[in-house]
């Protein structure tokens, strides 16, 4: 291969496109081999040519030898040679030998002469008309005469050239062949491959819509397409994905700046009042215990905010264990007690004992944002949760009649910071985290959380939980 490289690597370009590579590789490294067996050939051809030609005539000068000597050499058999040569355009001679000479007859030289030592001598000279002619002369001892068999050189010269002509006209016949069905080979290559430049640079630079479509009937290219296509709806997926999380980072980062600044600014602010003398003692227990609201305000977000970002980042592991779920209701119902006294609403968390197989800690936290929130947004009416079994999980249900979520807000109520009523829920101090966080535990548990409702009318949340097994 090194070899290969350094004496045909000097007359290829350094670069050029794929289809002139391919021809100049096969006219480099196929062309000259071709070149070269056409002309061995021929040659070859032109030496098998002169032998046949010889040993031919040689066959012809020892049966005339023969019958000559058999026969005495009678004035017949003479002839009958002189026949011969007129029917098959033959030049035949017999000579006697000439003993004083070796044999030799007269009008040959002497090393064209065959003798005892070297009995066949073939010959190519010129005949008396001048045509040129191919001998065999055959010196034959037992009637001492020597037949000299000639025809016209210019038949196997003929013959010759015109099997030449064919093995060239063939080779370069065949070598065109070679070139047209490479330079169409490598066309079905470099065009898909074409195809394929063009939609990877417009992929590059950002246009994702559309499929590589490629008109090859190889199935490599096609595969290559479909992979292609995969990878580009890849990319599209994840950058919608990365500029959905870089959409919800900055409204993360707006809301959690909100957030913290509207609590912020009321403690600065109380504090400032509470440090000056003139202020009345029924105005400072008021702006006092205002500022510690929104202390508790603030320290519930942060709360939220680190307990959201265990859950997303799963440095929490949820410990399920089975436990009873209506002494859990009803520890949750004395908790939320007083908020719904204080709103007149009525509420029923009682329900048969059931036995259920999850993380205690993390359902008490789900089913307590789920009810305060129902409280939160129930103006009248009642506040119910309710369970009930189903095959082998419970599905667990927060009811309320308050005043429900459109329709548009449905898919969006489990996001972090987002609020059906903003206005609202900073009234009544909500973080707007409840929701993303029973989301994200419940996820934890492998059970989504879902929701239905109608404006106006009220809302239901419910989700499901394995049955404990059997003690």
């Amino acid at each position: 291969m090194g070899l290969i490289k350094r004496f045909a690597y000097p007359f290829l370009p350094r670069r050029a496109s794929t289809q002139t590579w391919m021809l100049l590789t096969f006219v480099v490294f196929v062309g000259p081999p071709v070149v070269i067996t056409g002309y061995y050939l021929a040659y070859e051809m032109q030496a098998q040519t002169r032998a046949m030609a010889q040993s031919a005539l040689l066959g012809h000068a020892e049966r005339i030898a023969h019958r000559l000597g058999a026969d005495g050499a009678a004035d017949e058999q003479y002839a009958l040679v002189a026949e011969i040569a007129e029917l098959t355009n033959l030049h035949i001679e017999v000579f006697p030998a000439d003993p004083a000479n070796a044999g030799r007859p007269s009008g040959y030289a002497l090393d064209e002469t065959p003798s005892r030592d070297e009995p066949v001598r073939f010959l190519e000279r010129a005949a008396p008309n001048g045509q040129a002619m191919l001998y065999a002369l055959f010196f034959y001892e037992p009637a001492g005469l020597i037949v000299s068999v000639g025809e016209p050189a210019a038949s196997h010269a003929s013959m010759v050239r015109r099997t030449r002509i064919t093995l060239f006209a063939s080779l370069a016949l065949i070598l065109f062949l070679a070139l047209a069905g490479s330079w169409v080979a490598t066309k079905e290559i470099t065009t898909p491959l074409k195809t394929l430049n063009h939609s990877a640079r417009r992929i590059a630079g950002g246009d994702l819509s559309g499929n590589i479509e490629v008109d090859s009937r190889a199935v490599e290219f096609r595969r290559l397409a479909v992979s292609l296509n995969r990878m580009s709806a890849g990319f599209q997926r994840q950058i919608n994905a990365l500029q959905g999380m870089a959409r919800l980072q900055n409204e993360f980062i707006g809301n959690v700046g909100h957030e913290v600044r509207n609590p912020t600014f009321a403690v600065s602010g109380y504090l400032e009042a509470l440090g000056s003398d003139a202020l009345p003692p029924e105005k400072r227990r008021r702006y006092a215990k205002t500022a510690l609201k929104n202390l508790h305000r603030l320290q519930a977000l942060f709360n939220d905010l680190i307990e959201i970002a265990r859950l997303e980042y799963r440095e929490d592991i949820v410990e399920p264990a089975p436990f009873e779920l209506s002494e859990m209701l009803r520890e949750i119902g004395d908790t939320v007690e007083p908020e719904v006294r204080e709103k007149g609403l009525h509420l029923e968390v009682d329900n048969p004992p059931q036995c259920v197989y999850a993380d205690p800690n993390r359902i008490r936290q789900v089913l307590t944002n789920l009810i305060e929130n129902a409280i939160a947004y129930t103006d009248e009416g009642a506040v119910r949760c309710r369970y009930r079994r189903r095959l082998d999980k419970v599905r667990i249900e927060v009811i309320d009649t308050g005043r429900g979520i459109e329709e548009h807000h449905l898919d969006r109520v489990f996001e972090r910071f987002y609020r059906v009523d903003p206005d609202r829920a900073r009234q009544s101090g909500g973080s707007g985290l409840g929701l993303s966080i029973a989301h994200q535990i419940l996820r934890a548990h492998n059970e989504p959380i879902r929701v239905e409702s109608t404006f106006g009318r009220g809302s239901r949340f419910w989700f499901e939980l394995p049955l404990a097994p059997p003690a």
